[in-house]
């Protein structure tokens, strides 16, 4: 699980920890890290939870995390990863791009996932294992700027939020259209108001509009049973969108067409190939 030291993820975390499940949680900063692995082993003692530290807005930390996951899945689960939960995510106020000159918001809160989720893609197959995405709500209205995709003529915080909200649920949906033969399902989530601190860390307007909003919020153990419903639930289900475990209606952009587009362009992006099993 990425985003897993606080949040949704944290509680996620603890959830899967509680009914027996390994976990494997991803964090960006040693010390969140630690704060996380403590409550973790507090409040669940027989837990059994390894975290790894990488910065997810940069490629090159997403293919080096991907080869110790790989490494720890092949050695103590024999190669098999049930689920990936892609949940990393991030809020801004202005425009900032990473190192591979991608828009934040686009890079953590969806190309992240599409690349994590390709170089660890053997080990999900072999598992016959799911793929969750943190989507939101917000996807619906919006639509992906195809011809200005990092949005740099006319950036927009809150467009820019969206459009990386509805690639996460076109992920889910090319990821199901190429691989549901072969045993991957892939799920979006949308986790409703939740009062994390998501906001309170992008600045300016974006951090003053988040503190009003996030006292509505409900605490992040409520959408964490979405999570742990789509990760094991038997029979798996067969719904794309969920929202308190409940398969919604996604935005009408969600077509196979477009999540086809996106997948090759995702491809461009991050020099990857999301090729079909033999």
């Amino acid at each position: 699980m990425t985003g897993a030291t606080s949040g949704i993820g944290l509680e996620t975390v603890r959830l899967l920890a509680s009914r027996g499940y390994r976990v494997l949680g991803i964090g960006h900063r040693p010390d969140a890290i630690l704060r996380a692995e403590n409550d973790i082993q507090s409040s669940v003692p027989q837990a059994s939870v390894r975290y790894f530290c990488a910065d997810l807005l940069q490629q090159r930390e997403i293919l080096h995390l991907a080869g110790e996951l790989t490494s720890d899945v092949e050695t103590n689960s024999h190669g098999r990863l049930h689920a990936l939960i892609n949940n990393a995510g991030c809020a801004r106020s202005r425009y900032m791009t990473t190192e591979d000159g991608i828009e934040h918001q686009f890079a953590l809160n969806y190309l992240s996932g599409c690349l994590l989720t390709r170089e660890l893609l053997p080990l999900l197959l072999k598992a016959r294992g799911r793929v969750i995405m943190s989507c939101s709500q917000s996807h619906k209205g919006a639509k992906v700027h195809w011809n200005d995709l990092m949005l740099r003529r006319r950036y927009n915080p809150l467009t820019a939020y969206k459009q990386s909200k509805l690639c996460d649920i076109l992920f889910a949906k090319a990821l199901n259209d190429r691989y549901r033969s072969f045993g991957l399902t892939a799920y979006a989530v949308d986790p409703g108001l939740v009062n994390t601190d998501i906001g309170s860390k992008a600045g300016g307007i974006v951090k003053a509009v988040w503190r009003l909003r996030r006292r509505h919020g409900v605490h992040p153990r409520v959408p964490a049973k979405t999570y742990v419903f789509l990760c094991q639930e038997i029979p798996r289900p067969c719904g794309l969108y969920y929202h308190a475990c409940r398969a919604q209606v996604p935005s009408r952009e969600v077509t196979g067409e477009q999540a086809g587009r996106l997948l090759q362009l995702s491809e461009r992006l991050c020099g990857i190939s999301f090729e079909v099993p033999a």
